[in-house]
């Protein structure tokens, strides 16, 4: 944890001694993606990664049982590719299930927990951060592979276009939509380019860079958080964790970023 938290603190005056330069020879893009750069052999997500793998095999629960039999859409227990072929459809619930919401129902249907109130929780405590740990580790097993959600299940295309329509939806007092921010090429937000996820934005960006560390609050994001935060910046009521709509957006992106490499968990600033 020293080491992270030094190269953090290093990365941090190393980009504000570059400021001038920055700005007399290089755009702010660039300046943002030397900061990244300088962060990556800190990534506090790697402390997240470490208490993933831990959960995944500790017997926890009422009925005493670790994960290691939960089936992400490889078998049971396999993890390695699971991350990049998600969302995806599960005959066991009935539904397509993101990494975190699959994550839950393993957590209730192997270790006995209450799904329900996992659900409920806040983002960052209790339970709720054991999920956020567990899809990081996850997510980490299958850095450098490439994203192929699947489409051959009648439910998997259904979410794609749910995902889609819910993409360019506007509304709320801002008359906001995903695609507001999200769905032209060359956009910006102040310093920070906003990558075109209609379509196959390249690699390690939009979907196959979460979850992410955010340096700006000290936490870990996984991708239910990430488009929480959206709604929130859009003016839209907040969506439940793992809701329908949720998911269709991240399948959606998903089989947008077909072919694009995953460096989650990365580091955002």
């Amino acid at each position: 944890m020293k080491t992270t938290v030094l190269g953090c603190a290093a990365a941090v005056l190393g980009l504000a001694a570059l400021g001038p330069a920055m700005g007399q020879d290089r755009s702010a893009a660039e300046g943002i993606a030397e900061y990244r750069k300088m962060l990556e052999d800190g990534n506090p997500a790697e402390l997240y990664e470490a208490k993933g793998e831990a959960l995944w095999k500790q017997k926890r629960g009422p009925k005493n049982a670790s994960l290691e039999r939960c089936d992400l859409g490889k078998g049971p227990g396999v993890v390695k590719g699971a991350f990049v072929e998600l969302p995806r459809y599960f005959p066991d619930t009935q539904r397509v299930q993101d990494l975190e919401s699959r994550l839950v129902s393993c957590m209730e249907m192997l270790q006995g927990l209450n799904g329900a109130e996992i659900a409920k929780t806040p983002f960052g405590r209790g339970e709720m951060a054991n999920v956020t740990a567990l899809a990081t580790w996850i997510a980490a097993e299958s850095r450098g592979m490439r994203f192929n959600l699947p489409q051959s299940h009648p439910e998997e295309r259904k979410s794609y276009e749910i995902g889609k329509r819910v993409f360019f939806y506007r509304g709320g007092t801002h008359d906001f939509s995903c695609a507001a921010c999200h769905g032209e090429d060359g956009k910006r937000i102040r310093l920070q380019d906003l990558p075109n996820l209609t379509k196959n934005p390249g690699d390690g960006v939009g979907f196959a860079a979460w979850p992410a560390y955010r340096v700006s609050n000290g936490q870990m994001w996984g991708m239910q958080l990430r488009l929480n935060d959206c709604y929130r910046q859009q003016r839209f009521p907040y969506p439940h964790f793992g809701s329908d709509v949720t998911i269709a957006l991240s399948t959606y992106m998903g089989v947008n970023a077909k072919g694009a490499q995953s460096i989650a968990p990365s580091i955002k600033r």
